[in-house]
């Protein structure tokens, strides 16, 4: 063998393990690249210079050949390279989790109300419960799918109104919202304080209290009625008594 082919080879070889050692680091900082690296960057990063002359986009065309088949690939945007993951392997890495969440008091007292008052706005809401309602609290109920907004009520301003769904139904396990527990009912349970669960402002009704508060006013009202007609019985009678004895 020739010296100047021995000398060839040489040189062939040193060229061939620079560009292996190259295509390693370049691999290693695109793996290790938090985001997305530009062309410039990864010959910064790889100290190209007159010197040291890399063909980085040589390379990145060879890596982006070598995991094409891959569980991940090297994707070019713009002038941006990055390993991302093969799109037809994106089912397999789906993964779903069903998270409890407990409800906040605010949302508890908020669910509530709509549920015995539907269709309610929300300063009605407000009003009940005497505190402001954020829209966060409004936010969780609608995405756990147990409130909606109904229609606008016909006066000035016309403000939403909101109901409950038959996601609220299903997961209380009712079937008509005449099923909801009244106030006797969650007392006898033990699920609700002999004093009032919500605090309302004065002059505003407890939400459990409403059918009894009319019956009890009814009640009140028919006595009142009644004892109102017997006192004018009785004047009536005694004044024709009075009269019969004038004559």
């Amino acid at each position: 063998m020739s010296e100047d082919t021995t000398e060839t080879m040489t040189e062939d070889t040193v060229e061939e393990t620079g560009n292996i050692d190259a295509l390693r680091r370049l691999e290693a900082l695109l793996f290790a690249a938090k985001k997305p690296l530009t062309v410039e960057e990864m010959e910064e990063r790889l100290g190209v210079s007159e010197d040291n002359k890399i063909d980085v986009r040589a390379l990145l065309r060879e890596l982006s050949d070598t995991y094409e088949s891959r569980g991940f690939n090297l994707v070019n945007t713009g002038n941006n390279w990055a390993f991302k993951t093969a799109a037809d392997l994106a089912d397999t890495l789906e993964y779903q989790q069903e998270e409890e969440r407990t409800l906040s008091r605010a949302a508890m007292e908020t669910l509530s109300i709509v549920a015995y008052h539907q269709p309610v706005t929300r300063a009605e809401i407000e009003n009940i419960r005497g505190v402001s309602t954020s829209k966060g609290t409004l936010d969780i109920l609608i995405e756990a799918g147990w409130v909606k907004p109904g229609r606008r009520r016909q006066v000035p301003g016309k403000p939403l109104t909101w109901i409950t769904t038959d996601g609220f139904l299903d997961h209380f396990g009712l079937q008509t919202l005449m099923e909801l527990p009244g106030l006797e009912e969650l007392q006898s349970s033990g699920l609700l304080d002999k004093r009032p669960a919500i605090e309302t402002l004065p002059g505003t009704p407890d939400m459990f209290e409403d059918e009894e508060r009319i019956a009890q006013e009814e009640q009140a009202q028919e006595e009142e009625a009644e004892a109102q007609s017997e006192n004018e019985t009785e004047d009536e009678t005694q004044e024709q008594a009075e009269k019969e004895a004038t004559s």
